[in-house]
């Protein structure tokens, strides 16, 4: 099982959060056929995302978005995670694969660019607008990349350490950690605290060697770290797809594309690009879609359907350039 606990060490001064997300993360290097590379960006930044849901969300109905846009090969990498530790994600290109660096580790950093963004977005519930904020990547290393995030958008200096470790093809290890010194923090203890990450070497082989909060205990030594869950936080790889939200999707093609899809190939398949689950629209389903609708007249893009939110507004200008004119 993949799990989350959370901690604080040197009298409430540090606040300690980690997660393994071995399983979890194998799951979906699985659904996306993903290679070692694209695989190991891709499980830093569902772990990255797991961990900033529980330092930056208040309800439980909000969810953290954690892209990565880089100029590398990967083309971006992006995972939505909630305060239940609930996950999805996916990477652009899963199929990529880059020659390992020269110290043996995988290039996830080549792979996603150092010239960039890394993007958080907060989705407020029930109501509230959704707030983003972004920085400049660092190295495309996805942790040091969140630290930096951290450091500037919440001025909040943390520790951030992220890693996924295959064997024989398969993720063997996967987990991360993040530490932020608090107000008050005692500047004794924050230096120790340094001292414990710099020498502590690669995550993921201690995850193969002692538990999590083993792995915790041992970042923390001589800071006196007490546990505050009770109870571990299951995490998981989990998609809120469903066939009425496919359905949805095909909703933005035109009626006559629709029934050519009928026509040629007797429905249409439809692959959610969070989670790779592939849906089989019938015919009967494709034909169900209804609700009175409004196409630009040159290029046919979908302006409004009855029974949606609008989805371009009165004014605007369409991708073709013509002007939005919508019913009162």
């Amino acid at each position: 099982m993949s799990y989350l606990l959370r901690g604080v060490a040197a009298r409430g001064g540090i606040r300690v959060v980690a997660a393994d997300t071995t399983k979890l993360v194998a799951e979906a290097c699985a659904r996306h056929q993903a290679s070692l590379t694209a695989g190991a960006a891709l499980g830093r930044t569902l772990t990255g995302a797991l961990l900033l849901a529980q330092i930056l969300l208040k309800n439980s109905r909000d969810r953290v978005t954690l892209r990565l846009r880089g100029d590398g090969p990967l083309g971006g990498v992006i995972a939505d995670a909630g305060l239940d530790g609930a996950v999805r994600g996916y990477v652009v290109n899963a199929g990529l694969a880059l020659a390992p660096r020269v110290d043996g580790k995988l290039a996830v950093g080549q792979a996603i660019g150092r010239r960039g963004d890394i993007e958080v977005i907060r989705s407020l519930a029930p109501y509230g607008e959704p707030y983003s904020s972004s920085t400049s990547l660092v190295s495309g290393e996805v942790a040091e990349d969140i630290a930096m995030f951290l450091a500037q958008s919440e001025q909040i200096n943390s520790a951030v350490l992220l890693g996924v470790y295959f064997d024989g093809g398969m993720v063997r290890a996967s987990g991360g950690l993040v530490l932020q010194a608090l107000p008050g923090a005692d500047d004794a203890a924050l230096a120790l605290l340094e001292a414990n990450v710099r020498s502590f070497g690669q995550l993921t082989d201690h995850l193969l060697q002692a538990s999590l909060s083993g792995v915790m205990q041992e970042l923390c030594w001589g800071l006196d770290l007490q546990m505050l869950t009770d109870r571990a936080l299951p995490l998981e790889f989990s998609c809120r797809c469903s066939d009425e939200k496919a359905l949805d999707a095909l909703a933005y093609f035109a009626p006559e594309e629709r029934e050519r899809m009928i026509a040629e190939d007797g429905g249409v398949e439809v692959v959610c690009h969070w989670c790779g689950e592939r849906r089989w629209l019938s015919p009967e389903q494709i034909g169900g879609i209804t609700g009175n609708e409004i196409r630009c007249p040159d290029c046919r893009t979908l302006w409004y359907r009855q029974g949606q939110t609008t989805m371009i507004r009165e004014n605007e200008i369409c991708a073709c350039g013509r002007p939005v004119t919508l019913p009162s």
